[in-house]
């Protein structure tokens, strides 16, 4: 890893989750094991770490054996944090979207900034981006690149791909970055490489992160006691839209309609403990440029029912169908 992942808004992230001596809580995105470090060196309690990466729990092994039992490595989704957990918790961090660990490795081809193969996946089963790229038909890829890269020329740059795959299949992040290199308009001082919202849109499909982050939150919801805290980093504008529907979603207690006066107010699931998202200051950018997007939410469990499962991540999340053969590893 040759640039160390450095946990974003750390001190607001404890100032909200408060941790207290003898209760547990969830890192669900593990990673590089900075929050949970921090919760276990802030209070004697307890973290469940989870992370569907293999090699970020093989890392987090000796923080496991540094904190002698404290520290409980579960491999798996956070979006079954309730199931692995078994047991409601005080408090649940999430920090959405890849890692520094991901994005450095060459041989996990999450970046354009360096030749490997074009993988993506965040677990190493699945399909892979390459198996997106060479089988998905034009309108497939199109939808994918508008809807979680938000590319103006999502049309385009489909119909490039699908024309050159017929020449050569798309192997290395390389022979993608070239293509998309050649088909965008000359670049201006100032503007993002062309390679930079394909890439987000191809590993938001094939880690299937928007319907992840939508069945977390409710996943959440089910196993945080009331009184419990729920704080969630994002750093996309897709992430931080549906943390924020979820969140005002579960705030709302709407009454009646002029057609039913007599239907009971629904009770708050949860309380804002942030009236707004919170973001890095000055300091934090200029020692991690990296997290310059990021924005932060946290809200309080009531004692209302938890809503049922996958009652609303359809409408949180709308993610592109895809029905591709599974990939070999590569």
């Amino acid at each position: 890893m040759s640039t160390p992942h450095i946990p974003v808004l750390l001190d607001t992230v404890l100032d909200l989750l408060k941790p207290v001596d003898g209760e547990t809580y969830i890192d669900g995105t593990y990673g590089a094991g900075g929050y949970s470090r921090a919760i276990l060196d802030a209070a004697n309690c307890r973290v469940i770490g989870i992370d569907r990466d293999p090699i970020a729990l093989s890392l987090g092994a000796e923080d496991a054996v540094r904190f002698s039992g404290r520290l409980k490595l579960e491999a798996g989704r956070f979006s079954q944090m309730d199931e692995i957990a078994a047991m409601p918790v005080q408090g649940v961090i999430l920090d959405i979207g890849v890692s520094s660990m991901q994005l450095d490795d060459a041989s996990r081809g999450f970046s354009f900034r360096f030749d490997g193969p074009l993988d993506m996946r965040m677990a190493p089963q699945g399909i892979s981006a390459a198996d997106v790229v060479n089988q998905a038909d034009e309108k497939t890829l199109a939808r994918i690149f508008a809807a979680y890269g938000e590319e103006r020329h999502a049309r385009a740059i489909a119909k490039r791909i699908v024309t050159q795959r017929t020449e050569a299949q798309f192997e290395t992040t390389r022979d993608l970055a070239d293509l998309l290199e050649a088909a965008s308009p000359r670049r201006r001082p100032g503007d993002i490489h062309p390679a930079t919202r394909v890439f987000q849109a191809l590993r938001i499909a094939v880690n299937s992160e928007l319907e992840e982050l939508a069945l977390g939150l409710e996943a959440a919801e089910r196993v945080l006691e009331e009184g419990g805290r729920l704080v969630v980093v994002t750093f996309h504008s897709l992430e931080d839209r549906i943390v924020k529907r979820f969140l005002r979603d579960a705030a709302e207690t709407p009454a009646g309609s002029r057609h039913q006066p007599d239907v009971a107010k629904a009770p708050a699931r949860f309380v804002g403990l942030t009236k707004k998202a919170r973001t890095p200051d000055a300091t934090e950018t200029a020692a991690n440029p990296r997290a310059r997007s990021a924005k932060l939410r946290a809200a309080l469990r009531t004692g209302a029912p938890a809503r049922g499962a996958g009652d609303a991540v359809w409408r949180l999340a709308h993610p592109v169908p895809l029905d591709l053969a599974e990939g070999a590893a590569r």
